[in-house]
């Protein structure tokens, strides 16, 4: 087992982290920036370090002084948490080669897994299903103009580098192609330092389904159901549900069984998940793989009893998973909401500032993953998700009451948060009774 872990990331998933390695009597060593010098992470860690100033590619982003803070502190061990360098197939090969481990794939599995159309090439070849589209990059122009000619408009032009929902065009006629091609390539390079591009049949209307799985470093592998994304806005997700609405056990036996096909395919170890979109009438295609825990790992984790981010340190230090397939049991219903410092009523836009009181929910299947609490200033530099509610009950209708309830006990002031909006979001009608797809928030909440 790993004796010491470096966290390599801040807020509520560096919280969470240090509190399974506290459980499991693992040492615990935090990094933060200068505007971080008071956050959560820092003092419930065993110890901190600065390794750097406010801006990410100064401190989070800056490989050389994690590792020295690694280094220093004898630490065996990085977790990378979500963001930043979670998939980062550098800083994994540099972690590597300082003999420190990393807590996630092997760095050619998230190199290979992280050009969206590689992996898309990967999983036609292994009998994953896969949306129309090109074959690999897109070149030039003439080639997007054929291809978009041959499989039919709508399609979507997006960067093989992507991710977070960056570099991503909905292109409805050729009149469109031109500009929306240029746009991409350029969004590319400046967000992810490669312009490659690739091409996909739009699928209008789909849920946005994802399989979380976890594999050991032995061939062993198991998938833990799925999770419902669709609620988003402008492809960032907003609200996460397990089990989906849509997906019965048939559906969800053959998602699965795809999504370990990929995970074999890619000779994959750790925890990741498999996304895909599915259609109205449930056909289901790849989409891409993220090689690191997700935010909405909790709603998983509640329907299975089973702590991933647990599972990923026992992975990362050698052992083989304790489960098999058959000894996973899906329990009930869970959803989670990511209450973000932000305006609806003004485009969403982030709100940084000190929280002057902070009431957080309770209760009977209620749980909180937050770095916050009251005094604490919230800074301007990073994403504005300071909270996750997760609760989780018997059936669906309750949890939506239950979320109901712990969003009406939540206060925090000081700030703007989404509270309210995602209040609405469950109060709508067609979301309580499973009606939605992506398109649901900006159809329906008039934003």
């Amino acid at each position: 087992m790993l004796k010491k872990i470096l966290i390599a990331n801040r807020g509520e998933i560096a919280v969470r982290i240090i509190r399974t390695c506290r459980e499991m009597g693992i040492a615990t060593v935090a990094v933060y920036s200068e505007a971080d010098k008071d956050a959560l992470h820092t003092r419930l860690a065993d110890e901190a370090i600065c390794i750097g100033s406010a801006q990410s590619s100064k401190s989070y982003l800056n490989i050389k002084n994690i590792l020295e803070a690694a280094c220093i502190t004898g630490c065996d061990g990085i977790h990378p948490g979500f963001g930043f360098l979670s998939e980062n197939a550098k800083f994994a090969k540099m972690c590597e080669e300082s003999n420190i481990k990393f807590i996630g794939p092997k760095y050619n599995i998230i190199e290979l897994m992280g050009n969206k159309s590689n992996a898309k090439e990967l999983m036609k070849s292994n009998s994953v299903p896969t949306i129309p589209g090109s074959n690999g990059s897109i070149k030039s122009i003439k080639e997007a103009m054929e291809l978009a000619e041959k499989i039919g408009f709508p399609i979507m032009i997006k960067a093989a580098a992507g991710g977070g929902g960056k570099g991503i065009r909905l292109v409805k006629s050729m009149s469109e192609l031109n500009e929306a091609y240029n746009i991409v390539k350029q969004e590319s390079k400046i967000s992810f330092n490669d312009d490659e591009i690739y091409i996909e049949k739009f699928i209008e209307n789909p849920h946005h389904v994802e399989i979380q799985v976890l594999a050991d470093e032995f061939g062993n592998c198991v998938h833990l159901g799925e999770r419902d994304c669709s609620i988003q806005r402008r492809n960032q997700k907003v609200l996460e549900e397990s089990p989906s609405p849509i997906i019965d056990n048939k559906l969800r036996e053959e998602m699965g069984k795809a999504a370990l096909r990929a995970v074999k395919a890619a000779k994959y170890s750790s925890a990741g998940t498999i996304e895909f979109l599915v259609d109205k009438y449930k056909n289901f295609y790849f989409m891409e793989m993220n090689t690191r825990i997700q935010v909405e790992h909790p709603v998983t984790e509640w329907i299975t009893g089973i702590d991933i981010v647990k599972e990923q340190i026992k992975i990362a230090s050698g052992m083989k998973l304790g489960f098999k397939q058959k000894d996973i049991n899906f329990k009930g219903h869970s959803i989670e909401c990511r209450i973000n410092s932000e305006n609806p009523e003004k485009n969403f836009v982030p709100c940084p500032g000190q929280i002057t009181d902070l009431n957080l929910p309770g209760g009977n299947g209620v749980r909180i993953d937050t770095a916050v609490y009251t005094g604490y200033t919230i800074p301007p530099y990073y994403d504005s998700m300071i909270a996750k509610i997760i609760v989780h009950a018997d059936t669906r209708l309750e949890a939506i009451n239950k979320m109901k309830r712990a969003l009406e006990e939540c206060v925090i002031d000081g700030v703007d948060t989404n509270i309210d909006f995602l209040y609405r979001i469950l109060e709508n009608k067609k979301f309580v009774r499973g009606d939605f797809d992506t398109s649901f928030i900006s159809k329906e909440m008039k934003i």
